[in-house]
């Protein structure tokens, strides 16, 4: 009698085994990050997920059936969770199209280019379903700057920078046709007015930035400033013992120093920052190197608050890429830490197009590396006057963010957001004020000795 109700018991754990396992997936959570660049939603769940997407281009929308699963609340927050000021989704709705089918559509503001893929369980998150919607018309970043820099200098009635010579620097991004059709000298005078511009008189060749000919060649143009507030969106980067983000606080330090860069000019020339990203949205690791490239950066700074297994570390550091092994087992660590940030945030890896250009940036030189080395020997010694220092000198390591070929750029960790003391100093905006101006003033620094040259390389 026993051993007959042990089987039958046996018996119903088994169909309810084989139940569990029929109704598929239950979905967890959903997100929706918008952004100018592109707007990503995100549907968590328990369990891999199989989506079949459908673009219709009239009026735009992506119809996606997901397979496996049933309509739940969670997943029909999706419909309240779209801001009204979403640049490129208008609207979600969802339901169920078969018994095991739901049906999402995403009513777009515009055409988009979607990439629809799935992520397997990393860090805080299980199976995730991903919808990247980029814009079919892209925004020309440094179209968008220098129409910044000509309305400031309209609104402060202030002689502008000569508009031919901005129009020439931005001509010359490869692939347009003055790029490919201009000789080979003259990439000097790219960014210098003509003489027409200026009015002639005994002083002309002070006003037209004649040098001595063992001295660099200082120019008039835009000086381009590329901060890089690490992490964002999906990728939350280092959490602090009270819950302080890090992605929040480097964005706030980066808008800080923002405003410091935009009203600085050095021998003349306006400086402007660009932000490889403005807001809480993710950008994998290569594209915010390609961001910087596509402006034409002079410097990139990308900016993090570290974290560590105990609280006990804390101060600042700076690295630069290294072109072999790192320059100490920490920045070692450091840099496998960062790099994974692809893994976190979500990248679409079957995308052909990424792993060309990680492959095309992966070109450190040797001058970029050295320059780099000074930027960040001047920056340190500016952020060790307003706190802590967890090392002395510049580290190296191989991070991906670092590795545009032909511009210096530096990697800050402001502090340890695991130390319970520093995490305070980082949600307060009397620090923050305090090393975004030591981080402008490392940024004058570096200038003062390395002056900007007209702009003589094509950048991708």
């Amino acid at each position: 009698m026993k051993r007959r109700t042990l089987l039958q018991t046996g018996s119903l754990v088994l169909t309810l085994g084989l139940a569990e396992l029929a109704r598929g997936a239950t979905i967890l959570t959903v997100r929706v990050w918008p952004a100018p660049e592109y707007s990503r939603v995100t549907i968590e769940s328990d369990g891999a997920l199989t989506a079949k997407p459908l673009f219709v281009p009239s009026p735009p929308r992506l119809a996606v059936d997901i397979e496996g699963i049933t309509l739940n609340p969670a997943l029909k927050e999706l419909v309240a969770k779209v801001r009204a000021d979403d640049p490129n989704i208008a609207g979600i709705r969802v339901g169920q199209f078969a018994p095991s089918v739901v049906r999402l559509v995403i009513d777009l503001k515009q055409p988009i280019r979607p990439q629809v893929f799935a992520l397997t369980p990393v860090a805080a998150y299980q199976h995730r379903l991903v919808f990247d919607l980029y814009p079919v018309q892209e925004t020309d970043p440094l179209e968008a700057l220098i129409a910044q820099r000509l309305q400031d200098t309209t609104r402060s009635n202030a002689p502008a920078d000569p508009l031919g010579d901005l129009i020439a620097q931005h001509a010359q991004k490869p692939g347009s046709q003055s790029a490919a059709s201009a000789p080979q000298n003259a990439t000097q005078s790219i960014a210098r007015p003509s003489d027409s511009t200026r009015a002639s008189g005994p002083n002309d060749s002070k006003v037209l930035g004649k040098a001595e000919p063992t001295a660099p060649s200082a120019t008039d143009r835009l000086i381009i400033i590329a901060l890089d507030p690490g992490h964002g969106g999906e990728d939350p980067g280092a959490v602090g013992p009270g819950g302080t983000r890090e992605k929040d606080v480097v964005l706030r330090l980066a808008h800080l120093l923002r405003e410091r860069i935009n009203g600085t000019s050095v021998n003349g020339n306006a400086m402007r920052a660009y932000l490889t990203r403005d807001a809480d949205f993710f950008v994998p690791l290569q594209v915010r190197v390609q961001k910087a490239r596509r402006v034409q950066a002079d410097l990139f700074v990308s900016l993090h608050a570290d974290a560590f297994f105990t609280p006990d570390p804390q101060g600042a550091s700076v690295f630069a890429l290294s072109q072999g092994g790192a320059s100490s087992s920490a920045a070692r660590w450091m840099a496998a830490k960062e790099n994974k940030a692809d893994l976190i945030g979500g990248l679409n890896v079957q995308n052909k197009d990424a792993t060309v250009q990680r492959a095309l940036l992966d070109m450190s030189t040797t001058a970029q590396i050295n320059d780099s080395l000074k930027l960040g020997k001047t920056l340190l010694g500016e952020i060790g006057r307003v706190g802590k220092l967890h090392k002395p000198r510049v580290e190296q390591a191989a991070f991906a963010v670092l590795k545009a070929p032909d511009i210096p750029s530096v990697l800050v960790e402001a502090a340890f957001i695991s130390n319970p003391t520093e995490e305070a100093k980082l949600n307060s905006e009397a620090f923050l004020t305090q090393l975004a101006d030591a981080l402008m003033r490392g940024i004058e620094g570096y200038f003062s000795k390395n002056p900007p040259l007209a702009r003589n390389r094509l950048r991708g």
